[in-house]
């Protein structure tokens, strides 16, 4: 049994090349200090500036906005310089924004600090998901997604459960071993990690920073690129229910314990780190649309069940479902993304997906719960959830039709995006 489990991951490594290791063991390292943070710093800063929740709200807004404007200009300058500079770059503000978050005594100063975390920290996002693709052929690409994403859950296992054992001594501690996760990681990526961006075709001009940051009106013009992140909005205001919500909704509605909602997250980050590459190997090579589909439609069953079932048990069994979805959905998604990107747009096709749909869900997402959570029965944040997945599952068969030919589905006649004003047709 050991030897072949043994035979088993040791046949998994050797089928990607050794530079995607060094990057899925820099992200472990870098994803670990930031999980020893992220589930106790609400609770660092209401403690430290002695305000509320909603003064934390406030700041997490400020986050996200700059985030989604670091994201923007990051996804251009990966493509212009480079992923490893961009990268790096990230890692080493990342460090820089941990030390002075743990020294800021003003709160004032701290949302300020906020902002430029947000907008110079987010800068390597693009880059990161842009070398997955540079360093893998296209039918490698789900695996490594899927490997990505059971780096990022393993790390999120156990960076709380340190970080709870550190907080209780020094919060302090917990900034400055994120921030030297974050500088080790630089380190290794600097030493240890090719550069993967493509090189420009004969006879390519090599794009000013303005040209480059211009192309982002190539990926909007992209109009069946903008249908699929569209849709990918509307799944996105479905899932960010589960980490936003979904604690309230299981406290306030049905009185259970800040620990269900604790064991029904783990529940999910250890079906993730157990089974996605499982399921992925299951499901790719099959027509992605149809695929992003099925995966609704579990998206659709277990977050409507939330609004149906009153029993922990039932609890949990939606969340298994949920995480089906999950686990089929995730890295065909990403993949997908760098189907459509021209190579050398990579970087601001990956950025245009992290803007739409994580960001705007993320920031509407919540905040349409609470809405409907003060002036209507709570249950319809979960039946509007199963009623929003539909129109996702069929946006997504509809998407299979249009978009077939240009991903290799189907015979389909595709709608090419328009050529932007003054370009010439080749």
């Amino acid at each position: 049994m050991v030897s072949r489990l043994v035979s088993k991951t040791r046949d998994t490594y050797n089928e990607f090349p050794r530079p995607f290791w060094v990057l899925m063991g820099s992200t472990f390292i870098d994803r670990l200090g930031g999980a020893l943070i992220f589930p106790f710093f609400a609770i660092y800063v209401t403690k430290k500036f002695n305000v509320d929740m909603l003064q934390v709200g406030v700041l997490f807004v400020i986050f996200t906005v700059s985030g989604m404007v670091g994201s923007f200009i990051g996804g251009a300058m990966t493509d212009k310089f480079g992923r490893r500079w961009m990268l790096m770059f990230g890692l080493i503000v990342s460090a820089m924004s941990a030390v002075s978050m743990a020294l800021v005594n003003e709160l004032a100063v701290f949302y300020t600090l906020g902002a430029v975390v947000g907008l110079l920290g987010n800068a390597g996002g693009p880059a990161q998901q842009a070398m997955v693709a540079d360093l893998l052929p296209e039918e490698k690409r789900p695996d490594g997604y899927a490997v990505q994403r059971v780096v990022m859950n393993l790390a999120i296992a156990i960076g709380p459960a340190i970080g709870g054992i550190l907080a209780t001594w020094s919060y302090l501690a917990l900034f400055l071993i994120d921030a030297a996760t974050s500088l080790v990681t630089a380190v290794i990526v600097f030493f240890a990690l090719p550069e993967t961006k493509p090189e420009l075709a004969e006879g390519q001009a090599e794009e000013s920073v303005m040209q480059t940051m211009g192309g982002y009106g190539k990926v909007l013009s992209d109009r069946i690129y903008m249908a699929y992140l569209i849709v990918g909005i509307l799944m996105g205001l479905v899932y960010t229910q589960m980490y936003s919500t979904l604690s309230v909704y299981l406290s306030s509605v049905h009185g259970y314990p800040e620990w269900g909602y604790g064991y029904i997250l783990a529940l999910n980050a250890g079906m993730v780190m157990l089974t996605q590459f499982w399921f992925t190997r299951r499901v790719k090579g099959r027509p992605p649309m149809l695929v992003i589909a099925a995966g609704a439609v579990f998206y659709m069953v277990g977050f409507a069940m939330y609004g149906f079932v009153t029993t922990y048990i039932l609890f949990m069994v939606a969340m298994v479902i949920i995480t089906i979805g999950e686990m089929i959905i995730a890295p065909i998604a990403q993949t997908l993304v760098a189907k459509f990107a021209p190579e050398d747009m990579r970087g601001r096709y990956m950025a245009i997906a992290g803007l739409t749909v994580w960001a705007i869900p993320s920031a509407l997402g919540p905040l349409t719960a609470g809405w409907i959570m003060r002036y209507y029965d709570p249950r319809w944040v979960w039946w509007g959830g199963g009623l929003l997945s539909i129109l996702v599952v069929a946006g997504y068969l509809w998407l299979h039709t249009i978009a077939g030919e240009r991903l290799g589905e189907t015979d389909a006649p595709m709608q090419e995006p328009p050529v932007p004003a003054g370009e010439a047709v080749s």
